[in-house]
């Protein structure tokens, strides 16, 4: 099976779990044998480029021109297989591990295009690895209606009053700080579909997979241009992003690539349901396929740090909708019953200067240290230092850094509004906005030893059930539905 993959980003480059998935799936899916071609934005570090074969930007320069207009093949590119990539003769860069420095396998090629990636989810942030999104001057915002003549956006269901507050508080504010989608983004997007859509036409293959809306253009494009069938995966909706403020050309591309898909596939039962109640999609074409973890649970990363303090880490976007201002209130809690506490808030985003001013209003800010962005063996260092994860996201789609904590042996407390709580039996969990139940969960686990050991003996066992391979493996069942289909109805 040869599948022509479109992501938006890809380790080393990466600024959140979206990297982090494409990068698990593709390596299963080239341990079962399938042939992926890997399509996506802007450059990225040979050197760097674990597991993978190279088709430089330079190669593909050659025979794309520098405009949004689609690219002429070259006589050498227009063989119905897939020519051999070829690896930049450069000298590694001291600091990239010998581990990342193997390819990855002749059955995965990577394509990047001249299109500037562009984080498509956070608004500026001055301690962010890539480049940011500006604001529009009126600060208006929409409300989803139905994109292209569908229904309209169903009411939100009854839930606790302090959720649904959350939840609204969640989304960008409507005066002044609104994510602009409309700008550079889309034009990058429009470019990366009018790319990919040439890039296809040199490489054969027999189904289209598309990872979240901004690959979604690209992915109908492939799919019109083939003839082969398309699969999206959302691995997060404008709803997650922005609460009930989405913004209407967002939800208006989410609603067009799932519709034109043959099947659609979702990180959670959670993201099932928003795609079938929100974007009016046939319940008969969304497949939930959860993530899966890399990391081996017995190889935990580095030993641990001796000291006094406990140490609860939070990791991830600094966003909304990761809920990090909860987790300071939960930690203002904590150090009332628990003052020799330290607090670690390990990644960036548009909130990142809010919360450090909020741990500064509660007078709690000589307990947080706050990292920015990390990446390699820092992850590893912050995870061996942690007595206790915690994701108190507003809404999750999936959540990949609890399984990556359980991994390295430490026990987690996740909100309920994500989909890895469907999945994690061993996890502590909690409403993102009940702060004192997280407060009391976080202390039960540091003055409990015993708790925390137990569900880090059992957090092993969810772990090892949630594997890259099964993923992979579901979603090659996918393909092989959709190719039937197809082949069927080939009018």
């Amino acid at each position: 099976m040869r599948v022509f993959m479109l992501g938006w980003e890809f380790p080393p480059y990466i600024t959140g779990g979206l990297g982090t998935a494409c990068h698990g799936l593709t390596r299963a899916m080239d341990a079962r044998g399938l042939a992926i071609t890997f399509v996506m934005p802007g450059a990225t570090d040979p050197n760097a480029s674990a597991h993978v074969d190279l088709l430089s930007p330079e190669t593909l320069a050659e025979s794309a021109p520098t405009d949004a207009s689609p690219a002429t093949p070259t006589p050498a590119d227009t063989s119905p297989s897939r020519p051999p990539a070829t690896q930049p003769q450069t000298t590694p860069s001291p600091e990239t591990p010998e581990s990342e420095r193997q390819p990855f396998s002749e059955d995965v090629e990577f394509v990047h295009l001249p299109v500037r990636l562009m984080q498509p989810y956070d608004q500026a942030d001055p301690n962010s690895p890539v480049a940011a999104i500006g604001s529009d001057s009126d600060g208006e915002r929409q409300t989803a209606s139905g994109g292209g003549g569908g229904p309209e956006t169903v009411a939100t269901e009854a839930r606790h009053p302090e959720a649904q507050e959350a939840e609204q508080a969640a989304a960008p504010p409507a005066e002044g700080g609104k994510t602009d989608y409309s700008g550079d983004v889309m034009t990058e997007v429009r470019r990366f579909a009018a790319f990919a859509g040439a890039a296809a036409r040199t490489r054969d293959f027999d189904v289209v997979h598309a990872h979240d809306w901004m690959t979604y253009p690209a992915g109908l494009e492939v799919a019109r241009r083939s003839g082969k069938p398309l699969v999206v995966h959302v691995h997060s909706t404008e709803f997650d992003r922005s609460g009930e403020q989405v913004n209407q050309q967002i939800y208006d591309i989410e609603r067009r690539g799932m519709h034109g898909a043959m099947r659609v596939i979702t990180v959670s039962r959670l993201t099932r349901n928003i795609v079938i109640r929100r974007y009016g999609v046939n319940p008969d074409k969304v497949t939930v396929v959860y993530n899966g973890v890399a990391i081996d649970p017995i190889a935990s990363g580095a030993g641990p740090i001796g000291r006094r303090e406990k140490i609860v880490l939070y990791f991830g976007r600094i966003t909304r909708q990761k809920g990090p201002e909860y987790f300071i209130r939960a930690a203002a809690r904590v150090l009332e019953v628990e003052p020799d506490v330290r607090f670690i808030v390990a990644g960036s985003g548009d909130l990142y200067r809010r919360c450090i001013e909020l741990a500064a209003e509660l007078g709690i800010g000589q307990h947080f240290l706050f990292t920015g962005f990390l990446r390699g063996p820092d992850i590893d260092k912050v995870f061996a230092m942690a007595d206790l994860f915690v994701m108190p996201s507003v809404s999750e789609p999936f959540g990949i850094a609890p399984l990556e904590a359980m991994g390295h042996n430490v026990p987690v407390l996740i909100s309920k509004s994500s989909g890895a709580s469907e999945v994690l039996t061993h996890a502590l969990k909690c409403d993102f906005w009940d702060t004192e139940a997280m407060a009391d969960k976080i202390v039960a686990v540091l003055r409990h030893p015993p708790l925390g050991q137990t569900l880090r003996r059992h957090g092993v066992i969810d772990i090892r059930r949630l594997t890259w391979a099964d993923a992979a493996a579901r979603c090659e069942q996918v393909y092989e539905d959709v190719s039937a289909a197809m082949a069927s109805h080939p009018g």
